[in-house]
């Protein structure tokens, strides 16, 4: 389903919140701040607006919005809990294909992430595979918090760009 971006602009606050309330996974406040913004001239223009409000939001609901990811090929996906945007993207990447030691090794990867971090691996996964990911999750984990807090924020934000796209005909 695609939405054009004049109806995304005559909405009302709610239905607003419902058409673009996950493009920031569970965190449906980005979308509420991004409402009295509107008229957008474009998806490049919302998503803008949205990066923006949460560039503005304090540290710690950064923090909640960065937990609100699952961890990849992890346990919301064991579980069956991904939401449909998170279990497109994943298995696009052929996060559902792996064999045993690359599960092994990704869930081993997400706990040595988390314990260092304190919130889950976020990456883009649109367009990588699943020996990519690897690769990256290997390589940020020498990150410093600091660091790899803006980094991931720039994947959640690179996430929310892929949904939009993919959700609004302009």
């Amino acid at each position: 389903m695609t939405i054009r971006i004049d109806d995304i602009n005559h909405s009302s606050p709610t239905r607003f919140v419902e058409l673009l309330g996950t493009i920031f996974e569970h965190s449906p406040w980005v979308a509420e701040l991004a409402y009295a913004e509107r008229p957008f001239a474009s998806r490049d223009q919302l998503h803008q607006v949205m990066s923006a409000a949460v560039s503005r939001a304090p540290e710690v609901q950064r923090m909640a919005l960065l937990c609100q990811h699952p961890e990849l090929a992890g346990r919301e996906a064991d579980a069956g809990t991904l939401t449909d945007d998170s279990k497109r993207e994943q298995a696009g990447a052929g996060l559902n294909q792996c064999t045993a030691g690359e599960l092994l090794t990704i869930k081993s990867l997400n706990q040595a992430y988390r314990a260092k971090f304190d919130f889950p691996f976020i990456i883009a996964v649109t367009g990588l595979d699943k020996y990519q990911i690897i690769a990256a999750m290997e390589n940020r984990l020498g990150n410093s918090i600091e660091t790899e807090f803006d980094t991931a924020i720039a994947e959640v934000e690179k996430i929310a760009r892929i949904r939009i796209d993919a959700l609004i005909d302009e």
